[in-house]
């Protein structure tokens, strides 16, 4: 047992669930180091992300076989996001009362079965089913991760580490799913970057089931109003901006969806003001200090999904890249992010999180506009080296932008609220990225389609990491350097 940790007691079942660690102190491992505990956690936050990019590379093949429109082809992305996005919020809420070792095992397994139902998928609204389903697992599944990861590692340079194979999962995982993406597309066919999730969920389930514990089940009462309030929001918010790219703007149907959305915004609020245990704790939004980081998780992302989407369409649709070329084109994009997220806890003692902030939400917003030039002055002579240089800046604004701000809302979360914390970090990223693919669809059709709105649609992505440099502006100010640099 690591020094520090808590006993173990027998759960009703018999099985062995280890004390919640109180602030210092760590929970067993049940078999191997700790840090073979943490491998098997960041492969398994690998193996969501890889879902994610790989998804990317395979749009156009997707789109021609099923028969998807432009607009339509959205939902493949959206479907995931609106899913997740919607359930995370109550996933963190359920793995704090039965387990997070047990969520994350039913999360893993139900993506499993997503991915091979999506594989097999001959019509679009199979796919798009799938790929819903696909978001339940990973919203089962996400937070638990995070929490685990910390409950098995003590603070300090044991748990540093481990937070930065997390995020490196993040970055490798992109290159890694953008290349794999583009060689099973071309050489298999898309339904593998489906179906490569099944091996990889099978050990991650073997792993999760042989060496991680269980942490105690809080006996607590599930906020279910709450639940079904913050899910119902999301979903109508998702489904609103996303439908409005087919329906417009002022259809009866995305109008609806919209009212429906902020009567639940109201339903949510006062629920979470009478609950004892709330799925989303209004103590996060009550500051620009604990509100900010979790604003910028909404907006930064939206700018980074819209970015991969239309470049890929980009790539592949207008230059005339194969899916392989598009992969290698994106990869720089991850070498970028992998660089700074490595120098980034290196430079904050020294410069500070807010020069570092505003340096990396520039790089995004710079990179985005610098592919909405490429995108409005293509021709014959359009290589991939044009491609290669706005992904590279990308890449590094985003590595500079994404663990500051996640360190920082871990950091501010009460002991009790930390599973809460990281579903509504998740949650807003997936929520932030199916809305804002959803308008920048929506700004694509109506400024020409593929062939002529595509630098219109980058240059208007390019507002969202703005936003987020804005956010930032007004919350770095108040957060002390020391909240990322120990988080």
């Amino acid at each position: 047992m690591t020094r520090g940790s808590s006993p173990t007691a027998a759960s009703p079942g018999g099985s062995k669930i280890a004390s919640a660690p109180p602030s210092g102190t760590t929970v067993a491992v049940r078999r191997g180091s700790v840090m073979l505990a943490v491998a098997i956690l960041v492969f398994t936050q690998l193996m969501f992300v890889v879902d994610t990019s790989i998804v990317n590379v395979a749009l156009p093949d997707i789109g021609r076989e099923l028969g998807f429109s432009s607009a339509g082809l959205s939902w493949v992305i959206t479907a995931y996001a609106l899913t997740f996005g919607g359930l995370v919020l109550l996933s963190g809420k359920v793995g704090s009362m039965i387990g997070p070792r047990r969520v994350l095992t039913i999360g893993v397994a139900v993506f499993v079965t997503a991915s091979i139902a999506g594989g097999l998928a001959t019509s679009a609204e199979v796919l798009v089913a799938a790929r819903a389903l696909q978001g339940v697992g990973a919203a089962l599944a996400a937070p638990s991760v995070m929490v685990l990861l910390m409950g098995i590692t003590a603070p300090g340079p044991q748990r540093s580490r481990a937070m930065a194979m997390f995020v490196l999962a993040i970055g490798a995982g992109a290159a890694v799913g953008l290349l794999a993406g583009g060689v099973l597309t071309q050489t298999l066919g898309w339904a593998w970057v489906m179906f490569v999730n099944a091996p990889i969920g099978v050990l991650v389930l073997l792993g999760v089931l042989r060496n991680l514990p269980e942490m105690e089940r809080r006996r607590t009462t599930l906020d279910v109003g709450g639940a079904a309030a913050s899910i119902l929001m999301m979903v109508a918010l998702v489904f609103a901006f996303t439908s409005a790219a087919d329906r417009g703007w002022a259809s009866p149907v995305v109008v609806t969806a919209f009212v429906i959305a902020g009567l639940s915004l109201v339903v949510l609020v006062v629920c979470e003001r009478r609950h004892p245990h709330p799925v989303m704790p209004l103590a996060f939004f009550s500051s620009t200090r604990s509100a900010g980081p979790l604003l910028s998780m909404l907006v930064v992302p939206a700018g980074q999904v819209g970015f991969l989407f239309f470049t890929t369409l980009l790539t592949q649709q207008v230059l005339g890249f194969t899916p392989i070329q598009t992969g290698l084109a994106l990869v720089p994009f991850t070498l970028g992010l992998i660089t700074t997220n490595q120098l980034t806890p290196r430079l904050l003692p020294r410069l500070g999180e807010r020069v570092i902030g505003i340096a990396g939400l520039s790089g995004l917003v710079l990179g985005i506009a610098w592919m909405a030039l490429v995108a409005t002055d293509t021709g014959p002579d359009t290589s991939i080296v044009t491609v290669l240089l706005p992904s590279i800046l990308l890449g590094a604004g985003a590595g500079a932008t994404f663990a500051p701000v996640t360190a920082v809302i871990m950091h501010q979360a009460p002991a009790e609220h930390i599973g809460a914390a990281a579903s509504l970090n998740q949650g807003l990223q997936q929520l932030g990225g199916g809305m804002g693919l959803a308008i920048l669809t929506s700004v694509l059709a109506a400024t020409g389609g593929l062939d002529n709105g595509l630098g219109a649609t980058l240059l208007a992505t390019a507002a969202f990491p703005l936003a987020g440099l804005t956010l930032f502006g007004i919350w770095a100010r108040r957060i002390p350097t020391s909240d990322a640099t120990h988080a």
